[in-house]
């Protein structure tokens, strides 16, 4: 089994994302023709997948920060 990409986690990742560590979609940098090709990949212990869905819909909800460069997950 795969090890959760959180920083300093060392539990067995279940859960594949494309949510980074960070909580942001991150491009592969590729031609890419699909949702699936555009961004990279995580794989998370379930604690931590739980943690970054939660901080990212907080983030969604608030109308504060919203300046960034990011994409947010609900925009695809």
């Amino acid at each position: 089994m795969p090890k959760c990409d959180y920083p300093k986690c060392s539990g067995t990742g279940t859960i594949v994302s494309r949510l980074s560590p960070e909580g942001f979609l991150v491009g592969t940098g590729n031609k890419a023709y699909s949702f699936r090709e555009a961004y990279k990949r995580f794989t998370y212990c379930e604690d931590h997948h739980d943690e970054l869905m939660k901080s990212v819909w907080n983030r969604v909800r608030t109308s504060d920060e919203k300046g960034d460069d990011h994409v947010a997950p609900t925009a695809i």
